[in-house]
């Protein structure tokens, strides 16, 4: 393993110095880029977040023991016929409804034929030419820092199925520990495959982040790319600027990270570009690619499959899928709030997109949000605040918002103490972290702490007397034109005070003592 990590560090080093010496050639490339477009569509791989496999009642748990969740199912055995896990279906209407798909009241199941280390029956069980959704889309807004601005991109299908290579995400940890590859085909999941309406990699890899977003939102899967509960296929060709035809298409499998979808298909582009301006556009053929992380490019797996190699048929062991209107209006009306809903919801209340984005990104950060402005909190301070020190507090602490004591009873009681004069702002966030590490009330560690703002213009006065009096060299000083002092003067009283004076009473009155005729 050391020895595969220090060649892979090597190759990331060298990588880097490649990408870094040629600069001239690099500028004369881009402009010869801007003569080609990319076209991009996606086939996205959801892992379902069931309790049992999708043909059998065996439990699926990721990081179990390997063969210890199998059955005779699972095995192929003869004789062994599948049952469809009934939230298998739940939950592709409710993707399919939330990708304003059309959903087929009746579809069926059909059978893909290959080889595959953990697949012992030697074919899938998906679907092919009935799938249960089609022809909807997915709306994206692009992040400020990526140009912004809003994308919709189309819907070709969803389509239910099995996972036969669950095993891939097992590979390399069992690999090296020892183990045995383990056989854990069955776990259900949903492919969904996007139209070819993407131009670059910004544009797929946000697409592909949404649509996590999405599936995390409904409660269908946890989306954990690192766990393969989410992976990508990436289809790219390309065409001359005006070329109305497609290009050869490549596809790059089991991307499982959305900078490795970015760069992929950034490399991909200028690889395919490359080879046609070279005159080698005939060297761009129809294959299955891997990205290569340590070495930052695409390389050859496999030529790909015709749909004549798969060999499909209709499942002769299922029975055919029939859903009522009932049973769908049933799901679309609890459906919960979707992303595209929130952030819209969220301009509407008036939030910059930076913080629509931010806030909109995780479920779990959006309820505290909703929560916190449930109690009457500011919407700005409370965006604020979270987009803030909470934020920060949460990335130090390597926590989520749910794993964090503070709760949006008490954030917007502290919005509310400090907007109203209670406490100061550096007082409230002293409350801040500590009601985010040990938890407890606003009020109660402002009266168990006199935190208690000073608000009485004689009580300041006196204070600043005080100070003023202290240090008559500075004020000689300030007097004398140094009036950066003032700030000097403002700490003394701060630490006098214990940061309870009012910040703006104070310096309304310091400003009038050190501007006043000695």
């Amino acid at each position: 393993m050391r020895s595969a990590e220090g060649q892979t560090a090597t190759q990331e080093k060298q990588q880097t110095q490649l990408k870094a010496s040629p600069k001239k050639e690099s500028a004369k490339f881009e402009e010869v880029l801007k003569n080609y477009e990319a076209v991009i569509g996606i086939e996205t791989h959801v892992q379902l977040s069931t309790h049992t496999k999708a043909f059998c009642s065996c439990p699926y748990n990721y990081g179990a023991q390997p063969n210890t969740s199998i059955c005779p199912i699972c095995m192929g055995l003869p004789g062994a016929l599948p049952v469809l896990n009934s939230k298998v279906i739940e939950y592709a209407v409710k993707v399919g409804l939330a990708l304003n798909c059309k959903l087929s009241l009746s579809s069926k199941f059909d059978r893909k034929q290959y080889f595959y280390p953990d697949l012992p029956k030697g074919y899938q069980i998906s679907q092919f030419d009935i799938p249960i959704a089609s022809g909807g889309y997915l709306d994206v807004d692009l992040p400020l820092e990526f140009g912004g601005g809003h994308r919709k991109f189309g819907i070709t299908r969803v389509h239910m199925g099995r996972r036969c290579w669950e095993a891939a995400s097992y590979w390399k940890w069992e690999f090296f520990s020892g183990n045995y590859i383990s056989l854990l085909a069955g776990v259900p999941l949903l492919e969904i495959v996007s139209e070819p309406d993407m131009r670059t990699g910004i544009e797929a890899a946000e697409y592909a982040a949404e649509l996590q977003r999405l599936v995390r939102y409904l409660g269908v899967s946890n989306g954990n790319m690192q766990e393969g509960s989410l992976r990508c296929d990436v289809n790219i060709s390309i065409r001359p600027i005006g070329q109305l035809e497609f290009g050869t298409k490549v596809e790059i499998k089991n991307l499982n990270s959305f900078s490795s979808v970015s760069r992929a298909i950034d490399f991909e582009i200028s690889r395919q570009v490359l080879l046609h301006t070279q005159g080698q556009a005939n060297q761009i053929v129809q294959e299955t690619r891997l990205w290569e992380e340590g070495a930052q490019k695409t390389v050859t797996m496999r030529k790909k499959e015709g749909l004549a190699d798969y060999r499909y048929f209709p499942e002769p062991d299922l029975p055919g899928v029939t859903i009522s209107e009932e049973y769908i209006n049933g799901i679309r009306d609890c459906l919960p709030e979707l992303p595209e809903m929130k952030r819209r919801r969220y301009e509407k209340l008036g939030l910059s997109m930076q913080d629509v984005l931010f806030l909109a990104n995780d479920i779990n950060v959006a309820a505290f949000f909703d929560a916190t402005i449930g109690t009457g909190a500011d919407v700005k301070l409370a965006a604020n605040w979270i987009m803030g020190d909470i934020a920060a507090y949460m990335k130090n602490e390597k926590l989520s918002i749910t794993d964090i004591k503070l709760t949006p009873k008490e954030l917007g009681e502290l919005i509310a103490s400090i907007k109203g004069g209670t406490i100061s702002g550096k007082i409230g966030k002293e409350i801040l972290f500590e009601l985010m590490a040990k938890g407890g009330t606003v009020e109660g560690l402002i009266k168990e702490k006199d935190l208690v703002q000073i608000v009485d213009p004689a009580e300041i006065e006196k204070i600043v007397d005080k100070v003023l009096a202290a240090n008559p060299k500075q004020l000689e000083q300030f007097r004398g034109g140094k009036t950066k002092l003032q700030g000097f003067f403002a700490g003394q009283i701060m630490k006098e005070t214990k940061g309870k004076a009012n910040p703006g009473l104070l310096n309304k009155i310091l400003l009038e003592k050190l501007n006043a005729k000695s």
